[in-house]
């Protein structure tokens, strides 16, 4: 005869053993995020999974509780295009910033109407009679408390890589992208720009500038280049280049902006996080700077 509850768990399934029920009667499972937390920092410390493992894991955990809002980049740090720009300002745009992708607006930067790919650009070149709106994707827009679990699994379903955020009142926020959720899981993701600092800080390029980080120590840009780089606010003291010249400027630094100070040209060549992380510097001539903190 059949069993009439074929739903219910039979003993005779369980296939721990007796000292595994003790084991976990004395020792039950974790309750909470913190405590999943620790059972897998304690997984680790028996080598039962590598550190890389419990790294992305955490994040994962972590990330359920994060909506897009904790990781977007805010509003006013947005690289947007204006539909109405000629061509060679849109391209020059394009090629400073160096993204795949860019929300193009008309009118007022909170008027997003729709995301343009850099490579569609080409097509232009191509086709100069072509309309740019032609060339335009729709935009996403999703609220600052989208989950980026439920943002992570809207982006592979409809094969967008970018999202505008919006406020409560609808307003733009920022946008983000889905490296920025990845990134929660898997770390920072590096580009051709990201070199480890213990494979150094500073790098002379072909065409006699260099690379410097933006997180070298001033003494240590001092010293390569024989200069005397100091705040302009005595009161001020910063350990970083990058910190140094951000208070200089007086706003975070945006690629392709310039700074001279102490000889030294400073042209900022990548930035993540609102930080400046690579620099290409030009020695100038003695009397291209007659002020040592130009």
């Amino acid at each position: 005869m059949p069993d009439p509850y074929p739903a219910r768990f039979s003993e005779k399934d369980d296939k721990r053993t007796l000292w595994k029920k003790i084991a976990e009667f004395i020792h039950p499972g974790p309750d909470s995020t913190a405590e999943l937390i620790e059972t897998l920092a304690d997984a680790e410390d028996r080598q039962l999974i590598g550190a890389e493992s419990r790294f992305m894991l955490e994040g994962v955990l972590r990330m359920a509780d994060q909506s897009a809002g904790d990781v977007m980049v805010p509003a006013p740090r947005m690289d947007l295009v204006d539909i109405n720009a000629p061509y060679p300002e849109l391209l020059h745009a394009v090629i400073d910033a160096a993204h795949s992708r860019f929300p193009v607006y008309e009118g007022e930067r909170e008027n997003i109407i729709g995301i343009l790919l850099a490579k569609d650009l080409l097509k232009l070149q191509r086709a100069p009679e072509l309309n740019i709106r032609a060339l335009l994707r729709p935009a996403v827009f999703v609220p600052e408390s989208k989950g980026l679990n439920d943002l992570l699994r809207e982006f592979r379903g409809t094969r967008n890589h970018l999202a505008i955020v919006i406020d409560e009142f609808g307003r733009v926020a920022g946008l983000i992208t889905i490296e920025d959720v990845l990134e929660q899981i898997v770390g920072e993701i590096e580009d051709e720009f990201d070199i480890s600092e213990d494979e150094g800080d500073i790098f002379g390029l072909a065409d006699q500038t260099y690379r410097v980080s933006g997180s070298a120590s001033i003494q240590r840009v001092n010293e390569a280049f024989d200069a005397n780089i100091i705040a302009s606010d005595p009161d001020e003291s910063f350990d970083t280049i990058g910190g140094l010249i951000a208070h200089e400027m007086g706003h975070v630094p945006r690629r392709g902006e310039q700074h001279v100070i102490a000889g030294l040209k400073f042209t900022v060549l990548h930035t993540k996080g609102g930080a400046v992380r690579w620099f290409k510097v030009n020695p100038l001539p003695p009397s291209a700077d007659s002020k040592p903190n130009a």
